[in-house]
């Protein structure tokens, strides 16, 4: 199993804070790989940093062999971030279908993204005049409709009901078993489990690289809550 994403020695500092401290992690083809921790920990600048929008302060990250924001990955990474990246004044499936083209995809590929995260009734709807969660589940709709091998997820399941919670999750399952590298973030617990591999941060540090079972085997636990709270305690009395 390859890596599809490989972070090395990743450095970023804002003014006089350090954000990442060294971070080294991987995400690998064909995988879930959940990064989790709570706000503040560093996932969003992490994330930043895969897809290609982050200045950093040193270290590497390479995205399919590639160093992370080449051109070249341009229509091979999906990126879904926290704050929705769609034209509010477009209908949702106007604005599929206008990434659609960018990605060579063409109209009906753009339909069925809209169905897949739930928006079919909504698709003529304005997305100015969508709910937060239903925003979000449009910059899904854009990400995923060119069918990159790359899926980088900032926090998609925030705001969603239960049972859309679970048909995300089932999409992002699909899409790894038909070969894609899927990174999804998090910072509630319950959803470590559903993830094939996790990372676990904390204030910038990486705690854990491992599966959802090793981590809480490791901790003398079923409880993921209690898995991360073991690894603070653990780096706390290591250091």
């Amino acid at each position: 199993m390859s890596d599809a994403i490989t972070v090395t020695d990743l450095m970023v500092r804002r003014g006089r804070t350090t954000v990442l401290k060294g971070l080294n992690c991987r995400a690998a083809t064909g995988r879930v790989t959940g990064l989790l921790g709570p706000s503040g920990s560093g996932k969003t600048t992490l994330i930043r940093a895969i897809v290609g929008v982050q200045i950093v302060r040193s270290g590497t990250v390479t995205v399919l062999g590639e160093p992370a924001g080449a051109r070249s990955l341009r229509d091979k990474v999906g990126y879904v971030s926290q704050a929705p990246s769609v034209y509010q004044d477009l209908t949702v499936l106007e604005n599929v279908r206008y990434f659609a083209a960018i990605a060579g995809a063409d109209g009906e590929t753009a339909r069925r993204a809209v169905d897949r995260v739930g928006l079919k009734d909504a698709a003529g709807q304005l997305v100015g005049n969508l709910s937060g969660g239903q925003r979000s589940r449009a910059s899904l709709a854009c990400a995923i409709v060119g069918d990159p091998p790359v899926l980088v997820l900032d926090e998609p399941t925030v705001g969603q009901d239960p049972v859309l919670r679970e048909e995300l999750w089932d999409f992002f399952r699909d899409r790894a078993q038909a070969g894609a590298t899927v990174l999804v973030s998090s910072h509630v617990m319950d959803e470590a489990t559903r993830c094939d591999s996790l990372l676990l941060i904390r204030e910038g540090a990486l705690l854990a690289d491992d599966t959802p079972a090793a981590i809480m085997s490791q901790a003398g636990t079923d409880d993921m809550d209690r898995a991360f709270l073991h690894l603070i305690r653990e780096g706390a009395h290591s250091s």
